[in-house]
C-alpha cells in the first residue's frame, strides 16, 4: 500500500522503510521526507518536505486530516519511534522524540523539542523554541506542563486515538472550478459551489473549500496551505491578494485584508472581518463578529493585540507569500508530471 498521491521535490523522492500499513483516501507525502516501518496514514493526511528533510520512526501513525511540514529554508521535522498524532493535528519543523502522543487538534510549532514519552493534549499550542521535558503531559495555549504522565497512560490515549480513525464520514464528489494557468490547485483538494482563485493562488493539499451558499473569492498571490477548511454557509469568504492561510486553519463567513498571515491552526469564526496587514499567531481563534484591526500582530483565544507589526514581521510575511508563489509554479509542473 502506498500514499494517494507521492511526489518528489527537487528531484528527491520519499523513502519508505517498508510499505505503510494503511494510506487513507488523499494521503499525500512529498519530497525529502523518509518514513520508517509500519507506518499508517488516514485520510488527507499530509507530509509535505519541501526545502528540509523530515524524518519519522517506525510505527508513525498519522491521524486524519493532520499536517507534518519543515520551515522551508532553516528547519526540518525529525520525529521518533511509536509516535501517535490524532485528527486535525499540525507537527511543524520541530524534534519529536518517541513514545509521544499527539492529540486532537493539537499543534507543535517552529524549533520545539518533545522529550520521550510525553503527552500533548487535545487543543494543545507548542509555541516556537519550548522545550517539553519527558514523562510529562502538557495542554492549553501556551501549553504548559501539567502532571506525570505513565507508559500505561500514554499507550492507552495512543489507542483510543487509533479506534477513532475509521469515523469520519466519505467526503462528497466535487468539480474543480476553471483556474488560469497560474493558479495551482492540488489534486487532493476538494473545491466546490461558486469559487473565484485569483492569477498566482495556491491551494495545497487536502483543502476544502466548499461554497455551500455564499461564494469564496481569494486574491491574487495568496496561499492557502496543507488541510484547511473553508466554508461558506451565508454571505461568503473573501481573502484579499499576497494573504497566507496556514496549515489546518477554520474558516467560515468571514473576510480577510490583503498582506495579512492567519496562523498555523487558527479557527475564524463567522463574521470575523481580519483587516490588511494582520499577522494572527497559530493556535489562535476569533469571536464571532470580531475585527482584527491592521498594523498588528494578534494572537491567544479569542484573539487579542500582542504587539505591533514591524518591518521584520512584515518581510516575513511578504517572503512567504513569495515562497509559495514559487510552490506553486513547481507543484504545478510536478502534478501535471505525475498525472
Amino acid at each position: 500500500m502506498t500514499p494517494d498521491l507521492i511526489l518528489p521535490y527537487d528531484g528527491i523522492l520519499p523513502v519508505f522503510a517498508s510499505r505503510p500499513v494503511w494510506c487513507g483516501r488523499a494521503s499525500t507525502v512529498i519530497g525529502a521526507a523518509t518514513l520508517g516501518s509500519q507506518a499508517w496514514l488516514g485520510d488527507d493526511s499530509v507530509i509535505r518536505s519541501d526545502g528540509q528533510p523530515i524524518t519519522a520512526g517506525d510505527r508513525f501513525w498519522l491521524g486524519a486530516r493532520s499536517t507534518v511540514h519543515i520551515a522551508t529554508e532553516s528547519l526540518p521535522t525529525h520525529i521518533g519511534d511509536r509516535v501517535t498524532v490524532g485528527r486535525n493535528a499540525v507537527v511543524h519543523a520541530c524534534t519529536v522524540g518517541s513514545d509521544v502522543v499527539i492529540e486532537d487538534d493539537a499543534i507543535i510549532l517552529d524549533g520545539a523539542t518533545v522529550g520521550d514519552n510525553v503527552l500533548i493534549e487535545a487543543g494543545a499550542t507548542i509555541f516556537p523554541r519550548s522545550n517539553l521535558e519527558s514523562g510529562f503531559a502538557y495542554g492549553g495555549n501556551p501549553a504548559k506542563r501539567l502532571r506525570p504522565v505513565t507508559p500505561e497512560e500514554l499507550a492507552e490515549r495512543a489507542e483510543r486515538l487509533r479506534e477513532a480513525a475509521g469515523e469520519g464520514a466519505s467526503p462528497p464528489e466535487t468539480v474543480p472550478p476553471e483556474t488560469e494557468a497560474s493558479v495551482f490547485v492540488a489534486r487532493t483538494a476538494r473545491l466546490s459551489g461558486r469559487i473565484a482563485l485569483g492569477a498566482g493562488s495556491t491551494v495545497l493539499f487536502s483543502c476544502e473549500l466548499a461554497a455551500e451558499v455564499g461564494p469564496i473569492v481569494v486574491g491574487a498571490d495568496t496561499n492557502i496551505q496543507d488541510n484547511t477548511v473553508i466554508r461558506s454557509r451565508g454571505e461568503g469568504v473573501v481573502i484579499g491578494r499576497d494573504t497566507t492561510i496556514g496549515h489546518n486553519v477554520r474558516m467560515a463567513d468571514c473576510r480577510i485584508g490583503a498582506r495579512s498571515l492567519i496562523g498555523i491552526g487558527s479557527v475564524l469564526a463567522p463574521g470575523t472581518v481580519v483587516a490588511d496587514d494582520v499577522m494572527l499567531a497559530g493556535g489562535s481563534t476569533t469571536d464571532p463578529g470580531q475585527l482584527l484591526e491592521g498594523g498588528h500582530l494578534w494572537g491567544g483565544r479569542p484573539a487579542r493585540i500582542l504587539g505591533t507589526l514591524d518591518p521584520k514581521k512584515r518581510a516575513l510575511m511578504s517572503h512567504i507569500v513569495e515562497g509559495y508563489c514559487r510552490h506553486g509554479r513547481e507543484y504545478r509542473l510536478l502534478q501535471e508530471q505525475e498525472s
